[in-house]
This record gives C-alpha cells, structure tokens and sequence, in this order.
C-alpha cells in the first residue's frame, strides 16, 4: 500500500498517534515554506499549527493526484501567504522582462553552493539570501536546499513551472551578481 494512503488512512480512522506522525513527518518542511516567506520564528511557529490545523480539517478533501508532502506544503504556502495578505507585505518583487530561453536556465552550470564553500561565504551566501524577497527566497530554499522538483514546487505554490524557473532564474542571477563582487 502506498505510505502516503496508510497514513491518511490511519489520521482519518483516529488511530493513536497517527496525526502527530504526520505532523513529524512534514513539519520541516511546512517550518521551511512559511518561515522563508514570513521570517517571523514566533509567526512561524503559530502559522505551522495553523497549517496543521488545515490539514486536520480537510484531510477528507486530500485526493492522492499529488504526493501527500506537496498537499501539506500547499496548505503551509497558502497560509503564509493569507498572513502576508493580512499584514499587506509584499511577496515578489516586480516580474521583468525575461527573454522565453532564459525560462528553462535554472541550472546555468553556477553552482552556489559550491562556489562558497568556506565558513564567511557561507555565512555571506546565506545573508544574501536572507535578504531576497520572501517568494524568491522560498522558491530558492525549495529547489537547492529541499531539492524538490520543479513540478513539486508549482504544486505547492499553485504557479505555473515556467514562473518558477524564471523566478529562480533571476534570483541566482541576482545572487551571483551580489557575490561575485565579495572579496573575502
């Protein structure tokens, strides 16, 4: 049986400790997506137990088209993003004018990582990063630190794939810029 089944199953039969193994089972990624987007530890922690909620509420409406940790991630992006709406933040900057060839560039043979290997770029690369936009921030984290496909992405966040590639496109370029004129 698929594992994803078993543990809706087990959740919505009300078996002992079922929901709290699902909760253990997504919370670092559903702390990922909202805490990139808010920034916020205390936010983060109650918009987790609200994502969580969420979940618990509409688990019924789950209809296995997509792996269970892409619905959960989309309940989580959802509610950081409602947050974000409430407090009139914004989360993207303005989209530019990118040629259509440059959608499909998210790998572009740069390699971040690593490129900043040692401990000061490190901390660097990751102040740059802190410092994107919460939405390019949040693609970024789930593409090259969760390592999810773009497909994956687009399910949680409801954006087509070629808005994430773009997205993504424009951040590493504009992070490589930032750290190419580093001298450390």
């Amino acid at each position: 049986m698929n594992p994803d089944r078993e543990m809706v199953d087990a959740v919505l039969a009300d078996a002992p400790g079922a929901f709290e193994r699902l909760v253990r089972a997504h919370q670092d990624l559903c702390w990922h997506i909202i805490y990139r987007i808010v920034r916020h530890p205390e936010d983060t922690r109650d918009l987790c137990q609200e994502a969580f909620l969420r979940v618990h509420q509409h688990l019924r409406q789950y209809r296995y088209e997509s792996k269970l940790k892409s619905w959960i991630g989309r309940v989580a992006y959802t509610v950081a993003l409602r947050h974000m709406e409430r407090l009139r933040l914004p989360i993207a900057e303005p989209a530019g004018n990118d040629e259509v060839d440059l959608l499909d560039a998210v790998d572009d043979g740069f390699d971040l990582e690593a490129a900043w290997a040692d401990e000061e770029r490190h901390r660097y690369l990751h102040t740059a990063i802190d410092a994107l936009p919460p939405l390019q921030r949040t693609l970024l984290t789930l593409y090259h630190l969760d390592e999810l496909p773009i497909p994956e992405i687009a399910q949680i966040t409801g954006l087509a794939a070629g808005t994430i590639k773009s997205h993504l496109f424009r951040t590493r370029a504009r992070l490589r810029e930032t750290l190419e004129g580093v001298a450390v």
